[in-house]
Protein backbone atom coordinates (compact mmCIF):
# COMPACT_ATOMS: atom_id res chain seq x y z
CA UNK A 1 0.00 0.00 0.00
CA UNK A 2 2.85 2.38 0.87
CA UNK A 3 4.44 1.71 -2.52
CA UNK A 4 1.15 2.50 -4.27
CA UNK A 5 0.88 5.85 -2.45
CA UNK A 6 4.48 6.67 -3.33
CA UNK A 7 3.88 5.77 -6.98
CA UNK A 8 0.79 8.00 -7.09
CA UNK A 9 2.72 10.86 -5.50
CA UNK A 10 5.55 10.37 -7.97
CA UNK A 11 3.10 10.50 -10.88
CA UNK A 12 1.67 13.76 -9.54
CA UNK A 13 5.17 15.22 -9.16
CA UNK A 14 6.00 14.28 -12.74
CA UNK A 15 2.77 15.90 -13.96
CA UNK A 16 3.71 19.17 -12.27
CA UNK A 17 7.50 19.44 -12.76
CA UNK A 18 7.06 22.76 -14.48
CA UNK A 19 4.70 24.11 -11.85
CA UNK A 20 4.23 27.84 -12.61
CA UNK A 21 4.56 30.48 -9.91
CA UNK A 22 3.06 33.88 -9.23
CA UNK A 23 5.50 36.42 -10.64
CA UNK A 24 5.64 38.38 -7.38
CA UNK A 25 4.18 38.77 -3.91
CA UNK A 26 1.97 41.56 -5.26
CA UNK A 27 0.59 39.22 -7.93
CA UNK A 28 -0.48 36.73 -5.26
CA UNK A 29 -1.95 39.47 -3.08
CA UNK A 30 -4.01 40.78 -5.99
CA UNK A 31 -5.11 37.26 -6.95
CA UNK A 32 -6.03 36.21 -3.42
CA UNK A 33 -7.71 39.56 -2.79
CA UNK A 34 -9.61 39.13 -6.05
CA UNK A 35 -10.82 35.75 -4.84
CA UNK A 36 -11.84 37.16 -1.46
CA UNK A 37 -13.37 40.35 -2.88
CA UNK A 38 -16.50 39.14 -4.59
CA UNK A 39 -20.26 39.25 -4.32
CA UNK A 40 -19.81 38.63 -0.59
CA UNK A 41 -18.27 42.09 -0.19
CA UNK A 42 -20.36 44.17 -2.57
CA UNK A 43 -23.69 42.32 -2.27
CA UNK A 44 -23.82 40.36 0.98
CA UNK A 45 -21.79 42.39 3.49
CA UNK A 46 -23.85 45.61 3.13
CA UNK A 47 -27.21 43.88 3.48
CA UNK A 48 -26.26 41.69 6.47
CA UNK A 49 -24.73 44.77 8.11
CA UNK A 50 -28.01 46.59 7.49
CA UNK A 51 -30.02 43.69 8.93
CA UNK A 52 -27.85 43.55 12.08
CA UNK A 53 -27.72 47.18 13.14
CA UNK A 54 -24.52 48.54 11.61
CA UNK A 55 -21.52 49.57 13.74
CA UNK A 56 -21.64 46.92 16.48
CA UNK A 57 -21.96 44.19 13.86
CA UNK A 58 -18.98 45.63 11.94
CA UNK A 59 -16.88 45.63 15.11
CA UNK A 60 -17.67 41.97 15.82
CA UNK A 61 -17.01 41.14 12.16
CA UNK A 62 -13.53 42.70 12.33
CA UNK A 63 -12.75 40.67 15.45
CA UNK A 64 -13.91 37.50 13.68
CA UNK A 65 -11.66 38.25 10.71
CA UNK A 66 -8.71 38.42 13.10
CA UNK A 67 -9.54 35.27 15.09
CA UNK A 68 -11.00 33.04 12.37
CA UNK A 69 -10.33 34.38 8.90
CA UNK A 70 -6.62 35.19 9.09
CA UNK A 71 -5.51 32.02 10.96
CA UNK A 72 -7.40 29.68 8.61
CA UNK A 73 -6.16 31.56 5.54
CA UNK A 74 -2.57 31.22 6.77
CA UNK A 75 -3.11 27.50 7.42
CA UNK A 76 -4.73 26.91 4.02
CA UNK A 77 -2.03 28.76 2.06
CA UNK A 78 0.60 26.86 4.09
CA UNK A 79 -0.88 23.53 2.97
CA UNK A 80 -0.98 24.70 -0.63
CA UNK A 81 2.60 25.92 -0.77
CA UNK A 82 4.06 23.00 1.13
CA UNK A 83 2.14 20.49 -1.00
CA UNK A 84 2.76 22.34 -4.27
CA UNK A 85 -0.23 20.74 -6.01
CA UNK A 86 -4.02 20.82 -6.23
CA UNK A 87 -5.85 20.70 -2.85
CA UNK A 88 -6.36 16.93 -3.04
CA UNK A 89 -2.79 16.09 -3.97
CA UNK A 90 -1.28 18.68 -1.61
CA UNK A 91 -3.06 17.00 1.30
CA UNK A 92 -1.89 13.59 0.04
CA UNK A 93 1.73 14.78 -0.23
CA UNK A 94 1.83 16.39 3.23
CA UNK A 95 0.09 13.50 4.99
CA UNK A 96 2.60 11.10 3.43
CA UNK A 97 5.64 13.20 4.39
CA UNK A 98 4.48 13.61 7.99
CA UNK A 99 3.45 10.00 8.42
CA UNK A 100 -0.24 10.82 8.79
CA UNK A 101 -3.25 8.92 7.49
CA UNK A 102 -3.92 9.39 3.81
CA UNK A 103 -7.57 9.90 4.76
CA UNK A 104 -6.74 13.56 5.37
CA UNK A 105 -7.02 13.90 1.60
CA UNK A 106 -10.77 14.38 2.11
CA UNK A 107 -10.10 17.98 3.17
CA UNK A 108 -8.83 18.86 -0.27
CA UNK A 109 -11.52 16.82 -1.99
CA UNK A 110 -14.36 18.46 -0.08
CA UNK A 111 -12.92 21.92 -0.74
CA UNK A 112 -12.72 21.23 -4.46
CA UNK A 113 -16.32 19.95 -4.56
CA UNK A 114 -17.45 23.03 -2.60
CA UNK A 115 -15.81 25.38 -5.11
CA UNK A 116 -17.44 23.40 -7.95
CA UNK A 117 -20.92 23.69 -6.41
CA UNK A 118 -20.53 27.34 -5.40
CA UNK A 119 -19.42 28.45 -8.86
CA UNK A 120 -22.44 26.71 -10.41
CA UNK A 121 -24.83 29.17 -8.70
CA UNK A 122 -22.36 32.02 -8.29
CA UNK A 123 -22.18 32.35 -12.07
CA UNK A 124 -25.97 32.70 -12.23
CA UNK A 125 -25.83 35.61 -9.77
CA UNK A 126 -22.91 37.05 -11.76
CA UNK A 127 -25.26 36.88 -14.73
CA UNK A 128 -27.77 39.02 -12.82
CA UNK A 129 -25.10 41.68 -12.41
CA UNK A 130 -24.25 41.55 -16.12
CA UNK A 131 -27.92 41.99 -16.94
CA UNK A 132 -28.20 45.00 -14.63
CA UNK A 133 -25.23 46.73 -16.28
CA UNK A 134 -27.30 46.80 -19.46
CA UNK A 135 -30.48 47.79 -17.63
CA UNK A 136 -28.78 50.74 -15.97
CA UNK A 137 -26.93 51.87 -19.10
CA UNK A 138 -30.22 51.73 -20.99
CA UNK A 139 -31.86 54.09 -18.50
CA UNK A 140 -34.45 51.54 -17.36
CA UNK A 141 -34.16 52.69 -13.73
CA UNK A 142 -34.84 56.37 -14.47
CA UNK A 143 -38.13 57.47 -12.90
CA UNK A 144 -39.07 53.89 -12.03
CA UNK A 145 -41.02 53.23 -8.84
CA UNK A 146 -40.47 50.38 -6.41
CA UNK A 147 -43.12 48.21 -8.05
CA UNK A 148 -41.58 48.47 -11.52
CA UNK A 149 -38.06 47.86 -10.15
CA UNK A 150 -39.35 44.81 -8.28
CA UNK A 151 -41.15 43.61 -11.39
CA UNK A 152 -37.94 44.00 -13.42
CA UNK A 153 -36.04 41.75 -11.04
CA UNK A 154 -38.95 39.31 -10.84
CA UNK A 155 -39.17 39.11 -14.62
CA UNK A 156 -35.46 38.36 -14.83
CA UNK A 157 -35.70 35.48 -12.35
CA UNK A 158 -38.83 34.06 -14.00
CA UNK A 159 -37.25 33.87 -17.48
CA UNK A 160 -35.00 30.77 -17.71
CA UNK A 161 -33.84 31.59 -21.23
CA UNK A 162 -32.57 35.07 -20.31
CA UNK A 163 -30.88 33.69 -17.19
CA UNK A 164 -29.24 30.97 -19.28
CA UNK A 165 -27.83 33.54 -21.71
CA UNK A 166 -26.27 35.66 -18.94
CA UNK A 167 -25.05 32.57 -17.05
CA UNK A 168 -23.39 31.39 -20.28
CA UNK A 169 -21.75 34.75 -20.97
CA UNK A 170 -20.38 34.92 -17.44
CA UNK A 171 -19.00 31.36 -17.50
CA UNK A 172 -17.49 31.88 -20.97
CA UNK A 173 -15.60 34.90 -19.68
CA UNK A 174 -14.27 32.93 -16.70
CA UNK A 175 -13.30 29.92 -18.85
CA UNK A 176 -11.42 32.12 -21.33
CA UNK A 177 -9.31 33.63 -18.54
CA UNK A 178 -8.52 30.38 -16.68
CA UNK A 179 -7.74 28.46 -19.90
CA UNK A 180 -4.82 30.79 -20.64
CA UNK A 181 -2.97 29.60 -17.54
CA UNK A 182 -1.59 31.17 -14.38
CA UNK A 183 0.65 33.93 -15.72
CA UNK A 184 -0.81 34.57 -19.18
CA UNK A 185 -4.44 34.23 -18.10
CA UNK A 186 -5.33 34.66 -14.44
CA UNK A 187 -2.46 36.91 -13.40
CA UNK A 188 -2.81 39.22 -16.40
CA UNK A 189 -6.58 39.45 -15.97
CA UNK A 190 -6.32 40.12 -12.25
CA UNK A 191 -3.63 42.78 -12.78
CA UNK A 192 -6.21 44.63 -14.88
CA UNK A 193 -9.43 43.80 -13.03
CA UNK A 194 -8.30 44.54 -9.46
CA UNK A 195 -7.09 48.12 -10.13
CA UNK A 196 -10.36 48.66 -12.06
CA UNK A 197 -12.30 47.33 -9.06
CA UNK A 198 -10.48 49.66 -6.63
CA UNK A 199 -11.00 52.64 -8.95
CA UNK A 200 -14.70 51.89 -9.39
CA UNK A 201 -15.38 51.51 -5.69
CA UNK A 202 -13.55 54.77 -4.90
CA UNK A 203 -15.60 56.53 -7.59
CA UNK A 204 -18.78 55.13 -6.02
CA UNK A 205 -17.73 56.31 -2.55
CA UNK A 206 -17.06 59.76 -4.01
CA UNK A 207 -20.50 59.72 -5.61
CA UNK A 208 -22.08 58.71 -2.29
CA UNK A 209 -20.33 61.64 -0.59
CA UNK A 210 -21.82 64.11 -3.05
CA UNK A 211 -25.23 62.60 -3.80
CA UNK A 212 -26.04 60.73 -0.58
CA UNK A 213 -26.27 61.29 3.15
CA UNK A 214 -22.65 60.37 3.82
CA UNK A 215 -22.69 61.38 7.48
CA UNK A 216 -25.61 59.04 8.20
CA UNK A 217 -23.95 56.19 6.28
CA UNK A 218 -20.63 56.68 8.07
CA UNK A 219 -22.29 56.82 11.49
CA UNK A 220 -24.33 53.71 10.76
CA UNK A 221 -21.21 51.74 9.82
CA UNK A 222 -18.75 52.92 12.45
CA UNK A 223 -20.73 54.01 15.52
CA UNK A 224 -21.46 50.86 17.54
CA UNK A 225 -24.90 50.47 19.07
CA UNK A 226 -24.72 47.19 20.95
CA UNK A 227 -28.43 47.31 21.77
CA UNK A 228 -29.03 46.39 18.11
CA UNK A 229 -26.68 43.42 18.18
CA UNK A 230 -28.22 40.00 18.77
CA UNK A 231 -26.73 36.56 19.29
CA UNK A 232 -27.77 35.72 15.75
CA UNK A 233 -25.94 38.84 14.55
CA UNK A 234 -22.72 37.73 16.25
CA UNK A 235 -22.95 34.29 14.66
CA UNK A 236 -23.71 35.86 11.28
CA UNK A 237 -20.53 37.92 11.63
CA UNK A 238 -18.60 34.76 12.47
CA UNK A 239 -19.98 32.96 9.44
CA UNK A 240 -19.39 35.82 7.03
CA UNK A 241 -15.81 36.35 8.21
CA UNK A 242 -15.26 32.76 7.16
CA UNK A 243 -17.10 33.03 3.86
CA UNK A 244 -15.69 36.33 2.64
CA UNK A 245 -12.05 35.17 2.54
CA UNK A 246 -12.83 32.17 0.29
CA UNK A 247 -11.88 29.69 3.02
CA UNK A 248 -12.74 26.00 3.06
CA UNK A 249 -13.17 25.91 -0.74
CA UNK A 250 -9.69 24.75 -1.75
CA UNK A 251 -9.10 28.13 -3.38
CA UNK A 252 -6.31 29.32 -1.10
CA UNK A 253 -4.66 25.89 -1.28
CA UNK A 254 -4.68 26.10 -5.08
CA UNK A 255 -3.38 29.67 -5.12
CA UNK A 256 -0.86 28.83 -2.39
CA UNK A 257 0.58 26.02 -4.50
CA UNK A 258 1.87 28.71 -6.90
CA UNK A 259 3.39 30.89 -4.13
CA UNK A 260 7.22 31.23 -4.21
CA UNK A 261 9.05 30.08 -1.07
CA UNK A 262 10.61 33.50 -0.49
CA UNK A 263 7.20 35.14 0.09
CA UNK A 264 5.99 35.45 3.71
CA UNK A 265 2.70 33.60 4.11
CA UNK A 266 1.75 35.44 7.31
CA UNK A 267 2.37 38.96 5.99
CA UNK A 268 0.64 38.14 2.72
CA UNK A 269 -2.44 36.60 4.38
CA UNK A 270 -2.79 39.61 6.69
CA UNK A 271 -2.50 41.97 3.71
CA UNK A 272 -5.15 40.06 1.74
CA UNK A 273 -7.50 40.11 4.75
CA UNK A 274 -7.01 43.85 5.22
CA UNK A 275 -7.69 44.54 1.52
CA UNK A 276 -10.79 42.35 1.57
CA UNK A 277 -12.15 44.04 4.69
CA UNK A 278 -11.36 47.51 3.34
CA UNK A 279 -13.33 46.80 0.15
CA UNK A 280 -16.30 45.55 2.20
CA UNK A 281 -16.29 48.73 4.32
CA UNK A 282 -15.93 50.93 1.23
CA UNK A 283 -18.89 49.09 -0.31
CA UNK A 284 -20.88 50.02 2.78
CA UNK A 285 -19.79 53.66 2.45
CA UNK A 286 -20.84 53.61 -1.22
CA UNK A 287 -24.27 52.08 -0.55
CA UNK A 288 -25.67 53.26 2.79
CA UNK A 289 -25.42 57.04 2.11
CA UNK A 290 -27.53 56.50 -1.04
CA UNK A 291 -30.01 54.36 0.89
CA UNK A 292 -30.42 56.89 3.71
CA UNK A 293 -30.60 59.89 1.34
CA UNK A 294 -33.62 58.30 -0.33
CA UNK A 295 -35.38 57.30 2.87
CA UNK A 296 -34.92 53.58 2.26
CA UNK A 297 -34.37 50.75 4.70
CA UNK A 298 -30.77 49.68 5.43
CA UNK A 299 -32.05 46.24 6.42
CA UNK A 300 -33.71 45.55 3.06
CA UNK A 301 -32.03 42.13 2.89
CA UNK A 302 -30.74 40.42 -0.28
CA UNK A 303 -32.81 42.77 -2.44
CA UNK A 304 -30.73 45.77 -1.32
CA UNK A 305 -28.50 45.62 -4.43
CA UNK A 306 -30.93 44.46 -7.11
CA UNK A 307 -34.10 46.24 -5.98
CA UNK A 308 -33.41 49.05 -3.51
CA UNK A 309 -30.30 50.58 -5.11
CA UNK A 310 -31.72 50.67 -8.67
CA UNK A 311 -34.62 52.70 -7.25
CA UNK A 312 -32.12 55.14 -5.71
CA UNK A 313 -30.08 55.41 -8.92
CA UNK A 314 -33.27 56.08 -10.88
CA UNK A 315 -34.05 59.12 -8.74
CA UNK A 316 -30.59 60.71 -8.64
CA UNK A 317 -28.72 63.09 -10.89
CA UNK A 318 -26.11 61.06 -12.75
CA UNK A 319 -27.86 57.86 -11.70
CA UNK A 320 -27.56 56.25 -15.13
CA UNK A 321 -23.78 56.64 -15.22
CA UNK A 322 -23.11 55.71 -11.61
CA UNK A 323 -25.64 52.90 -11.58
CA UNK A 324 -23.87 51.41 -14.60
CA UNK A 325 -20.49 51.81 -12.88
CA UNK A 326 -21.82 50.18 -9.72
CA UNK A 327 -23.07 47.06 -11.49
CA UNK A 328 -19.85 46.95 -13.52
CA UNK A 329 -18.06 46.90 -10.15
CA UNK A 330 -20.27 44.00 -9.10
CA UNK A 331 -19.38 42.09 -12.29
CA UNK A 332 -15.63 42.66 -11.84
CA UNK A 333 -15.82 41.45 -8.22
CA UNK A 334 -17.77 38.37 -9.31
CA UNK A 335 -15.32 37.49 -12.11
CA UNK A 336 -12.22 37.71 -9.90
CA UNK A 337 -13.83 35.32 -7.43
CA UNK A 338 -15.16 32.97 -10.10
CA UNK A 339 -11.66 32.58 -11.58
CA UNK A 340 -10.40 31.31 -8.24
CA UNK A 341 -13.34 28.92 -7.82
CA UNK A 342 -12.64 27.23 -11.15
CA UNK A 343 -8.88 26.93 -10.59
CA UNK A 344 -8.86 24.07 -7.99
CA UNK A 345 -10.90 21.88 -10.35
CA UNK A 346 -8.68 22.64 -13.35
CA UNK A 347 -5.46 22.18 -11.37
CA UNK A 348 -6.61 18.73 -10.21
CA UNK A 349 -7.64 17.68 -13.73
CA UNK A 350 -4.22 18.70 -15.05
CA UNK A 351 -2.45 16.57 -12.46
CA UNK A 352 -4.70 13.58 -12.26
CA UNK A 353 -5.41 12.98 -15.91
CA UNK A 354 -2.29 14.49 -17.44
CA UNK A 355 -4.38 16.61 -19.78
CA UNK A 356 -3.71 20.13 -21.02
CA UNK A 357 -4.91 23.20 -19.15
CA UNK A 358 -7.21 24.12 -22.03
CA UNK A 359 -8.90 20.72 -22.03
CA UNK A 360 -9.12 20.69 -18.23
CA UNK A 361 -10.70 24.14 -18.22
CA UNK A 362 -13.23 23.10 -20.84
CA UNK A 363 -14.19 19.96 -18.89
CA UNK A 364 -14.42 21.76 -15.54
CA UNK A 365 -16.06 24.91 -16.88
CA UNK A 366 -18.69 23.15 -18.99
CA UNK A 367 -19.53 20.76 -16.15
CA UNK A 368 -20.10 23.71 -13.83
CA UNK A 369 -22.13 25.48 -16.53
CA UNK A 370 -24.38 22.43 -16.84
CA UNK A 371 -24.88 22.22 -13.07
CA UNK A 372 -25.77 25.93 -13.05
CA UNK A 373 -28.83 25.14 -15.16
CA UNK A 374 -30.35 23.48 -12.06
CA UNK A 375 -30.05 26.80 -10.21
CA UNK A 376 -31.66 28.65 -13.13
CA UNK A 377 -34.61 26.25 -13.29
CA UNK A 378 -35.06 26.29 -9.51
CA UNK A 379 -35.76 30.04 -9.74
CA UNK A 380 -38.74 29.54 -12.05
CA UNK A 381 -39.84 26.30 -13.79
CA UNK A 382 -38.68 24.03 -10.95
CA UNK A 383 -39.38 26.44 -8.09
CA UNK A 384 -41.68 23.84 -6.52
CA UNK A 385 -39.18 20.98 -6.92
CA UNK A 386 -37.60 20.11 -3.55
CA UNK A 387 -35.25 17.15 -4.15
CA UNK A 388 -34.64 16.41 -0.45
CA UNK A 389 -38.02 17.57 0.80
CA UNK A 390 -38.62 14.27 2.56
CA UNK A 391 -36.10 15.40 5.19
CA UNK A 392 -37.38 18.08 7.58
CA UNK A 393 -34.15 20.11 7.47
CA UNK A 394 -34.31 20.40 3.67
CA UNK A 395 -38.06 20.88 3.39
CA UNK A 396 -38.92 23.60 0.86
CA UNK A 397 -35.36 23.89 -0.46
CA UNK A 398 -34.83 24.05 -4.22
CA UNK A 399 -31.61 22.96 -5.95
CA UNK A 400 -30.30 26.54 -5.56
CA UNK A 401 -31.16 26.55 -1.85
CA UNK A 402 -29.53 23.14 -1.36
CA UNK A 403 -26.27 24.10 -3.09
CA UNK A 404 -26.08 27.28 -1.02
CA UNK A 405 -26.99 25.59 2.26
CA UNK A 406 -24.72 22.56 1.91
CA UNK A 407 -21.65 24.59 0.89
CA UNK A 408 -22.06 27.53 3.29
CA UNK A 409 -23.31 25.64 6.34
CA UNK A 410 -21.66 22.23 6.04
CA UNK A 411 -18.74 21.95 3.62
CA UNK A 412 -16.97 25.27 4.19
CA UNK A 413 -17.10 25.24 8.02
CA UNK A 414 -16.09 21.56 8.15
CA UNK A 415 -13.25 22.20 5.72
CA UNK A 416 -12.01 25.22 7.67
CA UNK A 417 -12.25 23.34 10.96
CA UNK A 418 -10.30 20.39 9.54
CA UNK A 419 -7.63 22.68 8.07
CA UNK A 420 -7.10 24.39 11.43
CA UNK A 421 -6.89 21.04 13.23
CA UNK A 422 -4.54 19.47 10.67
CA UNK A 423 -2.05 22.36 10.58
CA UNK A 424 -2.37 23.03 14.30
CA UNK A 425 -2.07 19.47 15.58
CA UNK A 426 -0.94 17.04 12.85
CA UNK A 427 1.43 18.81 10.48
CA UNK A 428 5.04 18.58 11.64
CA UNK A 429 6.25 21.46 13.81
CA UNK A 430 9.38 21.86 11.71
CA UNK A 431 7.30 22.25 8.53
CA UNK A 432 5.11 24.85 10.21
CA UNK A 433 8.10 26.84 11.41
CA UNK A 434 9.75 26.71 7.99
CA UNK A 435 6.66 27.73 6.04
CA UNK A 436 5.44 30.45 8.40
CA UNK A 437 8.88 31.91 9.04
CA UNK A 438 7.93 33.06 12.55
CA UNK A 439 10.71 31.19 14.32
CA UNK A 440 9.80 29.25 17.44
CA UNK A 441 9.35 32.27 19.69
CA UNK A 442 6.31 34.10 21.04
CA UNK A 443 4.80 35.00 17.65
CA UNK A 444 4.74 31.37 16.50
CA UNK A 445 3.41 30.10 19.84
CA UNK A 446 0.66 32.73 19.88
CA UNK A 447 -0.39 31.88 16.33
CA UNK A 448 -0.48 28.16 17.08
CA UNK A 449 -2.52 28.77 20.25
CA UNK A 450 -5.13 30.71 18.26
CA UNK A 451 -5.15 28.13 15.45
CA UNK A 452 -5.38 25.15 17.81
CA UNK A 453 -7.98 26.42 20.27
CA UNK A 454 -9.73 29.72 19.50
CA UNK A 455 -10.30 29.33 15.75
CA UNK A 456 -11.67 25.73 15.88
CA UNK A 457 -13.95 26.63 18.80
CA UNK A 458 -15.38 29.63 16.95
CA UNK A 459 -15.91 27.66 13.72
CA UNK A 460 -17.53 24.83 15.69
CA UNK A 461 -19.97 27.29 17.28
CA UNK A 462 -21.01 28.56 13.84
CA UNK A 463 -21.31 25.02 12.49
CA UNK A 464 -23.48 23.78 15.37
CA UNK A 465 -25.62 26.93 15.32
CA UNK A 466 -26.28 26.61 11.58
CA UNK A 467 -27.31 22.98 12.00
CA UNK A 468 -29.51 23.75 15.02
Amino acid sequence: MTEMVQDAASAVDNARKDNPMWSSRLAFILAASGSAVGLGNIWKFPYITGENGGGAFVLVYLLCIALIGIPIMIAEVTIGRRGGHSPINSMRQIAQRDGRSKRWVWIGGMGMIASFLILSFYSVIGGWALSYVGNSAGGLFVGADSDSIGAMFGNLLSDPYTLLVWHSVFMLLVIMIVARGLNSGMEKAINILMPVLFALILVMVGYAMSAGDFAAGFTFLFQPDFSKLTTEGVLTALGHAFFTLSLGMGVMMAYGSYLPKKVSIVKTAVTVSVVDTLVALLAGLAIFPLVFANGMEAGAGPGLIFQTLPLAFGQMTGGVLFGTLFFALLVVAAVTSAISLLEPVVEWLEEQKGISRFTGTMIGGLSIWCLGILTILSLNVWSDVHPLGMFERFEGKTFFDLFDYVTANLMMPLGGLAIAIFVGWFMSKQAGENELDLGNGLAYKLFMFVLRFITPAAVLVVFVYNLA
